[in-house]
């Protein structure tokens, strides 16, 4: 499977999507439901070796009925590629040539912001931010792209 544009995805119904925040490292990662309306925060794994990331993945996908992958794309301000969009692009390129599995890449720009301020609003403490805002990330970006499906049926 390649890697593919949201109005391209096509899932088999009842299947969920999971969305991921690739940081350098850790992954952030939410589930959405079977009806594809919302994003839920799940976990964070910690980072390591493509391989390795992929196992831990496979594991989760099996477990939770997934169907596809979100991974954020940090775009730069300008919309242009930095070095962390390479990164995702390379990601979503590694995962699509050993998975059936789509690959969606949806924009993240300023995801992790909104989340910390988010959480500075609620009074969160520092220690409190670091444990949830990279699974919060992904919540935010899998709720993105569940919304722009949303109105793209």
């Amino acid at each position: 499977m390649a890697v593919i544009v949201l109005e391209d995805l096509k899932l088999v119904p009842g299947l969920r999507l999971l969305g991921l925040d690739l940081g350098e490292k850790t992954i952030g990662l939410a589930l959405s439901d079977t009806g594809l309306s919302i994003a839920t925060p799940m976990q964070t794994l910690k980072r390591g070796k493509f391989s390795a990331d992929a196992t831990q993945l496979d594991i989760i996908i099996s477990a939770q009925g997934v169907g596809g992958l979100v991974v954020g794309l940090p775009l730069n301000m300008d919309g242009t590629d930095g070095p962390s969009a390479q990164s995702a692009r390379a990601f979503g390129r590694n995962w699509a040539a050993r998975s059936p599995l789509p690959v969606v890449m949806q924009d993240e720009r300023l995801s992790t912001s909104a989340v910390t301020r988010t959480l500075l609003e609620a009074d969160a403490s520092r220690r409190r931010r670091d444990d949830v805002v990279d699974k919060m990330a992904a919540a935010y970006i899998l709720q993105g792209a569940l919304d722009r499906l949303r109105n793209l049926r």
